[in-house]
Order: structure tokens, then sequence, then C-alpha cells
């Protein structure tokens, strides 16, 4: 059901909302605020929320989040909440098997990358207090769970730092990819890589390495490379100090 004041949000596939429910420090709230800012999130739900005071910490903690995701966000109840949106639950602690439903199973943020595309429906990512995170009366009435692989000893992330996790892991949902930047390495080329080869080959000859375990080490350092993508820059770094390598035994012999 929805009201007047909180209609049905469009059923056109956006990225999920984030609702915090009943956050206790307001500078949480701004500091997810800040993380959906960095990750192309803008849909801010706030149930029962401190209060954000414009020159509080807030803001403060918001960054550039203060100019439109902060001051845009929408207070709601939780009922308003889960039956609006298709909810994900955000918690560190689940449940180990299926034996009890209400925290398991779970997804992790990277699972969730992969399948939220399909779900044709608005939904909301839900992280809880800072302490107690979400009640288990509150995700009995959750769609589904996330939560975060962490060391078993210690799983618990502060409130800030699992919807920062959470929505980097996401990120994909809500940027284009042009709003990515670009950290592909270019490799460098075959021809350079084969000079590479030729040097490590003079090497194992200058240093008399034992002829017959000159092919095994040859494929084992081919492998190595094959495996790290070095750069043009990289093989002509490595290029300059196998050359430097083979000539320091001239100079040796000369002292």
């Amino acid at each position: 059901m929805t009201d007047d004041k909180h209609p049905e949000p469009d059923r056109q596939r956006c990225p999920p909302a984030v609702a915090v429910v009943d956050a206790s420090s307001p500078g949480n709230v701004g500091t997810i605020a800040r993380a959906m800012k960095n990750f192309g999130f803008s849909e801010l739900l706030l149930v029962d929320p401190p209060e954000l005071d414009p020159d509080g910490e807030a803001y403060g903690f918001a960054g550039q989040a203060r100019e439109d995701i902060l001051p845009n966000a929408e207070e709601l109840t939780f009922d308003q909440l889960v039956t609006n949106y298709h909810t994900i639950g955000c918690t560190a602690v689940t449940n180990e098997d299926d034996r009890s439903h209400v925290r398991f199973p779970y997804s992790t943020p990277a699972d969730l990358a992969m399948r939220l595309p399909t779900v044709d429906a608005p939904t909301a990512l839900v992280f809880g207090r800072e302490r107690v995170g979400l009640t288990n009366e509150e995700l009995a009435r959750i769609d589904e769970i996330c939560s975060i692989p962490a060391n078993a000893d210690y799983p618990v992330l502060n409130l800030g730092q699992a919807a920062t996790i959470t929505l980097y892991e996401l990120r994909g949902l809500a940027l284009e990819e042009t709003q990515l930047p670009d950290v592909q390495r270019v490799r460098a080329p075959e021809p350079l890589l084969e000079r590479l080869y030729d040097d490590w080959e003079a090497l194992l000859e200058t240093i008399n390495h034992p002829e017959e375990k000159r092919e095994k080490t040859m494929r084992m350092i081919r492998r190595i490379y094959g495996r790290a993508d070095p750069t043009e820059r990289e093989v002509n770094t490595l290029l300059g100090l196998l050359r430097r390598t083979r000539e320091r035994p001239d100079r040796d012999d000369r002292s």
C-alpha cells in the first residue's frame, strides 16, 4: 500500500535506494551519504533518523553529498519501507545453516552485484543501528539478507564501513561505464617481451647457469611474466637492469 505522501516508487529499474534504520549518530548518516555520492547512488531513505542539522556533523561528514543526497533524503516508516521496496537487510551476524530462516540464507555484496540487475522491483539496501544492527523482528519482514565476508572471530563492521563496502561492490548498478575510471593495464607488445626473454637467456649464459637447466628456467620466466602482464615501461626498466647485470662481470674483471 502507498499513500499520497509516500507514493509507490517508479517501477523502471534504477539503482537501489539506501535505507538507514534508527541511526543514532548524524555523522554516520553523513558518511553513508558520502559513500553513495562516491559510487553513484542518490536515493537515501531514513527511518527514525536523528536530527540532521545543516551545521552539524552529518553535513560535515557528507562531502559533496551535502549538496543533493542529504538534503533530499526521504523520511519514512519501517512499514512503508518494506511495503514499497524489495528490501535487502545488511547484517554482520548470520545463521550458519537453514535451521533458522531469519538470517539465512544470505548473499554477499558481490553476489548481489551479479543478481540485482534481474530484479524487476524498486530495491532498498537496509542498514541498521550502529551497535545492534537490524533486529530479528525487522529481518523477518525483509525480503533477503546480505552480509560482508569477514574474520569469523570479529565479523562486525561499523555502520559507515559496511555501507561503503557494499556500495563499492554494487557501483556497477549505479554508474555507467563512462563514469568509471579507466584502469586497464596495457600489456607490453610481444616483440618487446621477446627481447626481455632474449636478455634473460643471455644473462643465464653470462652467469654460467647450468646448460641442462636453462630451458626449464626460461619456461618458468616466461610463465611468471605471462601472469604478470607487464607494461611497456616495466619491461624497458627490466631490460635496463638486465643489461647492467650482464655488464657487471666485465667491470669486475677490469678491476
